[in-house]
């Protein structure tokens, strides 16, 4: 369940800080009873980002896939990457 603050609680920033890294997940800072600001950790951040990455390439490789693009051998794929990152 997110974790919704007011906006007073941001001059505990020990607490607030604690809750980011526990709970692993971003903390909703509403002002006046509005959403205005979303507050995470570093790693909560990095993770958001890296998962925004996959879902661009995987909508590229449907696209590519709608466009006929041929497909690639998965097991010719491994081969080519074995090679190149383990000098197999």
């Amino acid at each position: 369940m997110p974790e919704i603050r007011p906006i007073t609680d941001l001059r505990n920033t020990n607490e607030i800080s604690a809750l980011c890294h526990k709970h692993h997940e971003p903390i909703f800072i509403t002002k006046n009873g509005y959403g205005d600001l979303v507050v995470m950790s570093m790693e909560t951040y990095e993770r958001q980002l890296a998962l925004v990455g996959v879902y661009k390439k995987l909508a590229e490789a449907e696209e590519q896939i709608a466009k006929g693009v041929p497909l690639l051998d998965g097991g010719e794929v491994f081969k080519k990457l074995r090679e190149k990152h383990a000098g197999v």
